[in-house]
């Protein structure tokens, strides 16, 4: 096998080998040159090569979030290693196991004026979970200090055992702050940094390895729930008469389905899930804002829990998180392994648990359920709510919330749909997903700007067909995405194209305007047939509800390449039919 003659090098590729690190993708460099020779040349390392850092990361991101294990991207120095950052603070809020690893120069060569040399130290500090800045090899005697700067050295034997030495503590350094870094990313699930300086030359290889680094393993072990924290809740929770349980980002199949039930056997509780909770039951809420939009005052109140219990990631519902800031929970508790934020500023109790080792521990103990009309009473709501949501679809136009209630029921089972943000997600919060469709969407930041390439990470590991469902500035704003070789044959991309940020028409503001058109909604007039030409994927545009069906009928079907479906609507009639939306269903 070839190696890189760089000791560090090899250590590098050695333990993210050892920690089972197989997924590498790769961006090209000449600094980064030891690290692509070293994990391209081994057979183990599933090696991607992608031109653009920060869709590499994304595409690392829809990776680890298929198969919840650390994904590795690789780049040279200076400003490629910034692309990454806007996937490292989605992998930071979204608790994925990313694995930067950066070239970098000497330190000598850095601040000197050197091309290609940015302080690339603890750079990603505020959204990172550690940063390992390793330290240079000693590569020969020109390396080591001189005599007159060590006194206790007097003669070469004792100069070269000096190096030695030195070489030795460099080395160890290295190992352990490589093991801590990606045991981290493993056990902590989250972005770590390893900072990697290299000198010249870079392309020198070897046949054998030159250091044999050390594996640290590290055992993290789920603790059960103290039992006076589960007899505190247990107190609390029977003297409730309202407890609302909500639910966001949360992977699909984390939860038994007999804790489901047994929620679902109490009156008093109420579960209230999102499109990206991938949690399914018919006495469930899943259309948080059809529920609360409508509301007055007075009805907001009622919802007012004794017992807001959450658990999952980031909460996409604008309208859940202002009714609960403002008619606020006598006690919030999270379910977390680790964070807890206070969302809704009244946070009483952050419980250090899967949620499911929690509801295994607590429900058991549950003797008998609170009388109480809650869930009752929310849903009759719910069920006269979606009635007037069928009625209201049948008697729309062809635009967005239309096309919406044509692409759900047009998903085939079985199968995973990726959601870009903004306008797409809150759409989809309106209707139910199948239970067999697993859903997500990069919601740790809410971002635009990694969506499609997630969603191609995505389904290039999974054996599951990928739909990924869009709007157009979000689309085009990472059409560098589709700059890839790993996308499969079965991908979907749907194109919901209203040319334009449409959901700045929905939000407060002065619209039809000369500058909200131009800097808020930022009207154009592209389309994807020329990127869908040039990066081989089957096109198809549309812009009728007749030949939206016909598509759809054959869209899924297996092809020679991926398809985009391309859905043109009526800019300036979309905004009108949601608002009116909201108070039809009341």
């Amino acid at each position: 096998m070839t190696y890189s003659n760089i000791p560090l090098a090899q250590t590098v590729v050695h333990l993210c080998k050892a920690k089972q690190v197989k997924h590498i993708i790769i961006s090209p460099g000449s600094r980064n040159a030891p690290l692509i020779i070293g994990f391209t040349s081994d057979p183990y390392f599933k090696c991607y090569s992608i031109v653009d850092e920060r869709c590499a990361a994304f595409f690392a991101l829809g990776i680890a979030q298929q198969l919840s294990e650390p994904v590795a991207v690789v780049c040279t120095s200076g400003s490629a290693l910034l692309n990454y950052y806007p996937a490292v603070s989605e992998a930071f809020y979204s608790r994925l196991p990313l694995v930067v690893v950066s070239a970098d120069r000497p330190k000598h060569l850095i601040g000197i004026g050197d091309g290609q040399t940015i302080n690339q130290k603890n750079v990603f500090e505020n959204h990172i979970l550690y940063s390992a800045n390793l330290k240079l090899d000693l590569k020969d005697e020109k390396n080591i200090p001189a005599s007159e700067d060590l006194p206790m050295i007097k003669t070469i034997e004792d100069k070269f055992e000096r190096f030695l030495g030195l070489q030795k503590d460099i080395q160890t350094f290295n190992e352990e702050s490589l093991n801590t870094a990606i045991n981290m990313a493993i056990h902590k699930k989250g972005p770590v940094h390893i900072n990697v300086p290299f000198d010249e030359p870079l392309y020198e290889t070897v046949d054998t390895l030159l250091v044999s680094p050390e594996e640290i393993k590290v055992s993290y072990r789920s603790k059960p729930i103290d039992d006076y924290i589960i007899r505190e809740c247990l107190e609390d929770w029977n003297a409730a008469k309202r407890k609302l349980i909500l639910v966001g980002c949360n992977a699909p199949e984390t939860i038994a389905q007999e804790w489901l039930d047994e929620l679902y056997e109490d009156d008093s509780v109420m579960v209230m899930t999102e499109t990206t909770s991938n949690l399914h039951h018919p006495g469930f809420f899943p259309n948080i804002d059809q529920i609360i939009a409508p509301l007055d005052e007075a009805e907001k109140a009622e919802l007012q829990p004794d017992i807001l219990l959450t658990f999952g990631g980031m909460i996409v519902s604008k309208k859940i998180k202002a009714l609960l800031r403002r008619y606020q929970p006598k006690q919030h508790w999270h379910i977390d392994p680790e964070r807890a934020y206070d969302t809704f500023f009244c946070l009483t109790r952050h419980i250090e648990a899967t949620p499911d080792a929690f509801f295994g521990q607590f429900l058991p103990e549950i003797t008998h359920y609170v009388k109480s009309t809650y869930r009752e009473d929310w849903t009759i709501v719910k069920n006269r709510r979606n009635a007037r949501q069928k009625e209201y679809i049948q008697e729309i136009p062809f635009t967005d919330l239309k096309i919406f209630d044509l692409l759900v029921k047009s998903l085939p089972h079985k199968t995973i749909l990726q959601s870009s943000n903004s306008s797409t997600i809150r759409y989809l919060q309106l209707f139910n997903i199948k239970k067999s469709i697993a859903v997500y969407c990069n919601r740790g930041t809410s971002g635009i700007d990694g969506s499609t390439s997630t969603a191609i990470g995505c389904a290039a590991v999974s054996e599951k067909q990928t739909t990924f469902i869009t709007g157009d500035l979000s689309f085009f704003y990472d059409s560098n995405a589709l700059w890839n070789n790993y996308i499969p044959n079965n991908f979907r991309i749907i194109l919901i194209n209203n040319q334009g940020g449409g959901i700045f028409r929905i939000l407060p503001g002065h619209k039809n305007t000369q500058e909200f058109d131009t800097y808020f909604e930022t009207t154009h007039p592209l389309n994807a047939r020329e990127l869908c030409q040039m990066y081989n994927f089957t096109y198809q545009g549309v812009s009728n509800e007749t030949d939206l069906k016909q598509s759809l009928l054959r869209f899924y079907s297996k092809s020679k390449s991926p398809k985009l479906l391309e859905i043109f609507t009526p800019r300036l009639e979309n905004d009108s039919i949601l608002l009116n939306y909201f108070d039809f269903i009341k």
